[in-house]
């Protein structure tokens, strides 16, 4: 059976932004560092991990709408091909499409049937009101500006937006914030028929519950790296191989709620081996004098030389 391509891969990403310091002194703070990851055709990647992890951020890189002083490192290639800015220019809000998680994306100068619209020609607009039927928006929504939506209507809007663009591949920051559980389920069921389709989408999300039931594999990022992808059937019986995987996995509340002592590092205070070795119980002096490389183990691909 021929093998399927990527339709984006991401090898060795960095992120770094220029800084300057409380002399004065220029300097680069580097919040992304050996980031990996890869996005099949009819696949939900699902990535998690907790606040300043970094996963907003590779939203902004795979897009190109990083800051101005911002530096980028590694290679991205979308469709086999590498993703140049110029390539992220042109397919930034047509063959890629975000799913933003600020609902201030929307123009508070335009009704939000016609933002939905976009601009393709003709106007999607009774493919656009069953959408808005479906998240459960009155008929009115369409009529009305975003200082007139609620965060849920205005985030289902958004939802809709992407939906309507017709991407190959779908990026989803923190979609269902603001949203009841039939509404969240909702959305996510479209991107899993969007997947279905043989599009790409990358779910990011804290709500891991929610995510297992509709992603094909979930990326967890810790410190501003990848430290564990595995199949979603993984993490729904916690056989996951990353110490920090199985932690986030036990502080799930219906496995016990348990914390671990300490917290994510400072981007501008990373320790000098594995990033997670400040927390470990496991941790050894190899693990605390250089990063642990990406191998493949169970399926799964996991940075920790003591996974099983």
């Amino acid at each position: 059976m021929e093998e399927k391509q990527p339709l984006l891969e991401i090898s060795d990403l960095s992120v770094s932004f220029r800084m300057y310091d409380g002399s004065l002194e220029q300097r680069q703070l580097q919040v992304i560092s050996s980031l990996s990851l890869t996005v099949y055709p009819g696949e939900i990647l699902a990535v998690a991990g907790s606040s300043g992890s970094g996963k907003s951020l590779l939203a902004a890189a795979i897009l190109g709408i990083l800051p101005a002083n911002a530096a980028v490192g590694g290679a991205m290639r979308y469709g086999g091909q590498p993703l140049t800015p110029e390539r992220q220019r042109s397919l930034r809000g047509g063959e890629i499409a975000l799913v933003p998680q600020s609902v201030a994306y929307l123009d508070p100068l335009m009704k939000v049937g016609r933002q939905a619209d976009g601009h393709q020609k003709p106007r999607p607009t009774a493919r656009r009101r069953e959408l808005f039927r479906r998240f459960g928006l009155p008929e009115k929504t369409e009529r009305l500006y975003p200082f007139q939506l609620s965060g849920g209507m205005a985030r289902r809007v958004l939802v809709s937006t992407a939906l309507l663009a017709d991407a190959q591949l779908v990026i989803a920051d923190e979609p269902t914030p603001g949203m009841g559980l039939e509404q969240a389920k909702e959305a996510l069921s479209m991107f899993r028929e969007m997947a279905d389709e043989g599009r790409g989408v990358v779910l990011i999300t804290h709500d891991i519950d929610l995510a297992v039931d509709f992603a094909d594999r979930i990326a967890v990022f810790y410190a501003g790296t990848t430290v564990e992808t595995a199949p979603a059937e993984d993490f729904r019986q916690g056989a996951l191989r990353h110490p920090y995987s199985q932690a986030l996995w036990r502080a799930l509340p219906q496995n016990g709620f348990q914390p671990i002592p300490g917290f994510q590092p400072y981007a501008g205070s990373l320790p000098k081996g594995c990033l997670f070795a400040p927390r470990c119980p496991h941790r050894t002096a190899e693990c605390e004098a250089a990063p642990p490389p990406v191998r493949t183990l169970r399926d799964g691909e996991v940075r920790c030389i003591h996974a099983t």
